[in-house]
């Protein structure tokens, strides 16, 4: 490997804004904002999505009823597509 061309490797803080949900990981991510975590000073990078709260892992996703919007269409406009659907 070159030396000097590769970014450096090293711990990192991911915090989690909405549920202030943070761990600490390796990344090269470049960032401005530093944090002091069990005694340790880390860069810190804000992320606005994790698994802390992400609604497929919280349980909270919804369903999308795909058949409910097939007969919503149906009724709505029944058979008068005419000849062309045919």
């Amino acid at each position: 490997m070159k030396e000097g061309i590769h970014p450096n490797y090293r711990e990192v803080v991911f915090q989690d804004m909405s549920s202030d949900f943070s761990f600490i990981t390796r990344s090269t991510i470049q960032t401005k904002d530093k944090i002091v975590k069990d005694g340790k000073e880390y860069p810190l990078a804000k992320i606005e999505v994790s698994s802390e709260s992400h609604p497929f892992y919280t349980g909270t996703q919804k369903i999308m009823d795909t058949a409910g919007r097939v007969e919503k269409f149906r009724q709505k406009f029944g058979n008068k597509l005419g000849k062309a659907a045919k």
